[in-house]
């Protein structure tokens, strides 16, 4: 037990203290996002160090969709000055209209993603982001792998 305790201690310290630094706010877009959007809306928001919240809002002819995303962000600056990588789950509410019937759906999601940060307030990432939806009938939804291209402020 105390091997556990003491390994376990361990690897949440090198987690800390490996973690990336969060460099602000960023606005951009998110390419690919649920249920097939040209383009959703992306906003980060640091709330600390190296953890950050993700908003995005997705609209197509079929209807919107808002998910929230909070996030854990690592250091991966052993590749390249500029590469982090992050995890996190989230939630998702949209409203869609499928020929005659609309429907309000609710989700949890999780995402991981690579992400880079130019010298210039640029930044790009590449993410995975599945979720489980509840409220129209119990399916998954896989996200495929989705381009972010952000300012940063």
């Amino acid at each position: 037990m105390k091997k556990l305790i003491f390994t376990l201690a361990l690897v949440v310290s090198l987690v800390g203290a490996v973690s990336a630094q969060v460099d602000g706010k960023a606005i951009g877009l998110r390419f690919g996002g649920l249920y097939g959007y040209g383009a959703e809306v992306s906003y980060q928001q640091p709330l600390g160090n190296a953890n950050r919240l993700e908003l995005d809002l997705g609209l197509n002819h079929y209807g919107f969709g808002l998910s929230g995303v909070y996030q854990w962000v690592w250091d991966l600056s052993s590749l390249a000055d500029g590469f982090n990588w992050y995890a996190g789950v989230g939630a998702n509410v949209g409203s869609y209209s499928y020929y005659t019937s609309n429907t309000l759906n609710v989700g949890i999601l999780g995402q991981v993603g690579l992400e880079y940060n130019f010298n210039i307030p640029i930044q790009l990432s590449l993410d995975y982001r599945p979720g489980i939806f509840f409220l129209d009938g119990f399916y998954p939804s896989y996200d495929g792998i989705c381009l972010s291209a952000r300012y940063r402020f």
